[in-house]
């Protein structure tokens, strides 16, 4: 768009170019008179020869404008301006903004008043190598704090709940529990069964070499009980419990719920995080049971069936072979994995961001941190129940 100025008065004005005079206005100041029509199809004057006259001068202070015998402009001039203005600002020169058109100093103000995009300028050089380290280093520094203070609420939260004064709900514990037990049946059930007869079967392969087929139930029973009906019902669990703790704090934090909650003098970390912290731990030790019998069901199918083993004797093995202790251990490390899933799932839900991508991605985050923090924690407890001989 094309607004005229100047004494001309009229659309179109002068069609010849703009023309530009600097000169020294002063022992501190610089006179830029422009003239004629300032718009982008015409050849336009370079703002280099304003800046040449600036370091001509020594001790420039001011710049003032006289625009007098400007017949018309566009974006042209005020493109042409915004540099000359952008290079007084770095160089601390006071631009007088008075002699320009009216409508020109209205869209100057109004440039510099919009924060400028933080994509509009072509991105800087990439940080040093150091600089990449230092600030890696402060951020996971920053990441750790948060994660003391989350965990540190909860251990204040699980604190007031021993005293009976922690603030949540029964009912809310109660379906979490129905959520968190009978409803993952179904898919607990159907991964433990084909765990049970991929162990069979791989036990079966080698066994069968020497004749040896009847320690599959001892393979199995063993393997079941100690390590993975525990980590198998805890992976099923981070994909499916984590990730919907994940997902419903999440969308309470974009809804503004959780803020509500805080404003209202509940607390969150109470009413939220504990009661599904509580129900998945409490029944992860109950899941594993179930897991192992489905395991053990499973290498019995592959057993008695493919075989030819008996049922009775298949049996009497894995009695014989599961002992007390690795009953225990694969409690213990159950109700481990569903606290660390719960704590996970939690965790990325109280951090979500205000959109609704932000759910998403904090789904997808519990569940990666819950399977990550399982197998380090089998590993670590794997090698400390071999070392005090458990």
């Amino acid at each position: 768009m094309t607004v005229p100025s100047g004494p001309a008065g009229h659309p179109g004005g002068d069609r010849a170019g703009g023309v530009l005079h600097v000169a020294e206005s002063g022992h501190d100041t610089i006179l830029v008179t422009l003239a004629g029509a300032w718009r982008l199809a015409q050849k336009l004057p370079s703002p280099a020869e304003v800046w040449r006259q600036i370091e001509a001068t020594p001790n420039v202070r001011r710049m003032v404008f006289d625009t007098q015998g400007v017949t018309g402009w566009d974006s042209g001039l005020l493109t042409f301006l915004g540099k000359i203005v952008a290079e007084n600002d770095r160089r601390r020169i006071e631009t007088d903004r008075s002699g320009l058109p009216e409508g020109v100093r209205r869209l100057l103000d109004l440039a510099s008043a919009v924060p400028e995009r933080k994509d509009a300028r072509p991105a800087d050089r990439p940080p040093s190598q150091l600089a990449r380290l230092g600030g890696g280093t402060l951020a996971l520094v920053d990441r750790s704090r948060a994660v003391l203070a989350f965990l540190g609420e909860v251990w204040l939260g699980g604190l007031k709940l021993l005293c009976g004064t922690a603030r949540y709900r029964r009912v809310d514990l109660l379906l979490l529990v129905q959520e968190c037990g009978a409803q993952a049946l179904p898919i607990v059930t159907l991964i433990s069964f084909l765990v049970g007869v991929i162990l069979a079967y791989v036990g079966a392969v080698q066994l069968r070499q020497f004749g040896a087929q009847i320690y599959v139930a001892d393979l199995v029973g063993i393997a079941m009980v100690r390590q993975m009906g525990a980590m198998m019902a805890a992976v099923i669990m981070a994909g499916r419990t984590g990730a919907a703790f994940a997902a419903s704090l999440g969308a309470m934090r974009v809804n503004e719920e959780i803020d509500a909650l805080t404003t209202l003098g509940i607390p969150p970390m109470e009413f939220l995080v504990l009661p599904r912290v509580l129900a998945l731990t409490g029944m992860m030790p109950l899941l594993c049971v179930y897991a192992d019998l489905m395991g053990i069901l499973g290498g019995a199918c592959v057993g008695v069936g493919i075989l030819d083993l008996g049922g009775v004797e298949y049996a009497v093995r894995t009695s014989h072979a599961i002992g007390l202790r690795d009953v225990l251990a694969g409690l213990v490390m159950s109700g481990v994995f569903g606290a660390l899933v719960a704590l996970a799932g939690c965790l990325r839900g109280m951090e979500c961001g205000r959109n609704s991508a932000a759910v998403g991605r904090a789904a997808t985050s519990a569940v990666v941190t819950g399977i990550v923090l399982i197998v380090v924690a089998d590993a670590l407890m794997t090698v400390i129940f071999n070392l005090v001989g458990f």
